[in-house]
């Protein structure tokens, strides 16, 4: 594996070949984390989240420790000079004075790419409006792979907001280039996945009724109905509660259904779900550290 030195703005930034041996890494990691404790000493990774966040952005600041390195950036764009009109431009060569690499979000599509341009280190997008969310996406896989060993043959359904969701976009980009992977898409039509990510895929179907779909389904990748992607509160307060899953609705899902969400949740998985062993979100956001530990130590040519 050589991404040392590369950005990832883009979950297609990675070949299937590369994604594997992250993960192989992450696994690596999982089983002897004392190992990695110090690979990463004498190194910075800024944080820049323009937008809320809780686990990626404490999950890569939880990651660059636990690898012996440091950590500095702004939680919200009021506390830095965004708030007197700086350039993303701007930014991101002065944060690449300090940092050996970078992690950001942002709410405008795009925003990741133009600071790769500017930066000089590796820029990671930790989500740029609803087009991508890569690490997400590694987060995502890793948690199946660890539970179903191969992807061959899954057949996932993503639920709820499909048309602005970033995670749902980029797990079915990346998802698509393994064979034999089926995708149901669980959605109103008002929130149908956009053309330009259904080009990305093979073989699909969309459906309306969660319910319905539930009994073939191996992953089932829930979501929140995002008001801040919304353009009036009308249309968000009508489709907000469309999909909601239950402990009565499980009860039609198969003994080995995994439930995934990139979190956070509103209401849309009820807390009666919560202990049911096919429940794998809160798993999931402990992976999401391992994996963002073996990507910054890929990206900084730290691997052991």
């Amino acid at each position: 594996m050589n991404l040392k030195g590369r950005n990832l703005i883009s979950p297609l930034d990675l070949t299937v070949q590369e994604m594997e041996e992250l993960f192989g890494l992450a696994e690596r990691i999982i089983a002897k984390p004392q190992d990695y404790s110090e690979v990463c000493k004498g190194m910075m990774l800024a944080t820049l989240f323009y937008e809320p966040s809780t686990r990626t952005r404490l999950s890569f600041e939880a990651a660059m420790l636990r690898l012996g390195g440091q950590v500095i950036g702004f939680s919200e764009p009021g506390s830095s000079s965004v708030s007197k009109g700086e350039s993303i431009a701007d930014t991101i060569q002065t944060i690449a004075s300090y940092a050996d690499i970078a992690v950001m979000r942002h709410p405008k599509e795009g925003a990741a790419f133009v600071a790769a341009r500017r930066a000089g280190i590796p820029i990671i997008n930790a989500g740029d409006g609803g087009h991508f969310h890569p690490t997400q996406t590694l987060t995502d896989l890793l948690t199946i792979r660890l539970e179903k060993k191969d992807f061959a043959g899954i057949t996932i359904g993503l639920c709820g907001d499909l048309k602005f969701g970033r995670t749902v976009h980029s797990l079915m980009c990346a998802f698509a280039r393994y064979s034999g992977v089926k995708f149901v898409l669980i959605s109103p039509d008002e929130l149908r996945v956009p053309e330009y990510v259904l080009d990305e895929i093979n073989e699909f179907e969309e459906v309306r009724d969660l319910r319905d779909a539930l009994p073939k389904l191996d992953v089932l990748y829930m979501t929140r109905v995002q008001r801040e992607r919304f353009f009036n509160e009308e249309d968000y307060i009508r489709l907000k509660d469309s999909y909601i899953l239950n402990a009565s609705k499980m009860k039609k899902a198969k003994p080995d259904l995994m439930v995934l969400h990139p979190l956070p949740r509103v209401n849309e998985i009820s807390t009666d779900v919560d202990n049911d062993p096919r429940a794998f979100y809160f798993r999931q956001t402990k992976n999401g550290m391992y994996v963002r530990m073996a990507l910054l130590m890929a990206l900084l040519g730290k691997e052991i």
